[in-house]
């Protein structure tokens, strides 16, 4: 039994890691990132192969995910209705900023991106490149979402992230990450200035429920030349007040999922 528990981690940390890259790797890539040997890591690759998970590509032998994963990924989060519930609002606060409107979902630890509106009609436009993790320390979204935590807790959770290799910077010092996340605590929202992307500014609050669970967070980013200091606090009290909107509506796609299968 302690043989099957192990090939099917392996094989999920194997999809994990190339869902997070988004790109194909190479077999060593792979190996040494999932501290592997060579043998194990090709034995795990052929079987996702083989069961239509993962594909090698015919001239650099490099391996990345099939579509078979996105489209269970949106099967997923269309029977969730989340999307369903949550896009008018996202789109009325595209409206209200005329910038890039996106949500994630708290997944374990970490943050996932999974809806986005633009706004920006005219001019720069902020089209950030295609992921689904969020990046903790360095962005707003995750910045918000760490507020919600205890230090130690949001600390450990920082710290464990930009291991892992989702941050592409490292943490500020400590004191000046601590004091960030007070500050974001105190106020009940994040910049992020340049910190994550050069050029881009970033707001973002935390999604809680009446009960005091935090399940995502909302963000409007855009050019630093169009979000700048004095458009800060106006656009932060829009961003507060579709957070609490979604916190409302969050329940509701519970009792839709309820009313479709009754």
């Amino acid at each position: 039994m302690r043989v099957v528990n192990s090939l099917v981690e392996r094989c999920f940390a194997v999809i994990e890691l190339l869902a997070k890259e988004a790109s194909a790797m190479r077999l060593g890539e792979v190996a040494e990132k999932l501290d592997l040997q060579k043998s194990a890591a090709h034995r795990m690759l052929n079987l996702l192969c083989e069961i239509g998970w993962v594909e090698q590509e015919p001239v650099t032998g490099f391996y990345k995910l099939t579509l078979r994963l996105a489209i269970l990924g949106q099967r997923f989060l269309s029977a969730t209705h989340l999307t369903d519930v949550c896009q008018p609002v996202l789109e009325e606060l595209s409206t209200q900023s005329a910038e890039l409107v996106r949500m994630a979902v708290v997944q374990g630890e970490t943050l996932t991106w999974i809806a986005q509106v633009q706004g920006a009609r005219n001019g720069l436009k902020y089209q950030p490149e295609m992921v689904a993790s969020v990046r903790l320390s360095t962005t707003a979204n995750g910045r918000a979402y760490l507020a919600t935590l205890s230090q130690p807790e949001a600390i450990r959770i920082a710290i464990n992230d930009a291991a892992d290799g989702r941050a592409k910077q490292s943490m500020a010092s400590l004191e000046e990450f601590i004091k960030e996340l007070e500050l974001t605590k105190q106020r009940g929202w994040a910049i992020s200035d340049e910190s994550a992307e050069p050029g881009v500014v970033a707001i973002a609050a935390p999604i809680t429920l009446s009960g005091g669970q935090t399940v995502g967070t909302v963000s409007v980013a855009g050019p630093s030349s169009r979000l700048t200091a004095d458009r800060h606090e106006k656009v932060a009290s829009s961003v507060l007040a579709t957070a609490a909107k979604l916190g409302e509506l969050w329940p509701l796609r519970q009792y839709n999922s309820l009313e479709q299968s009754a």
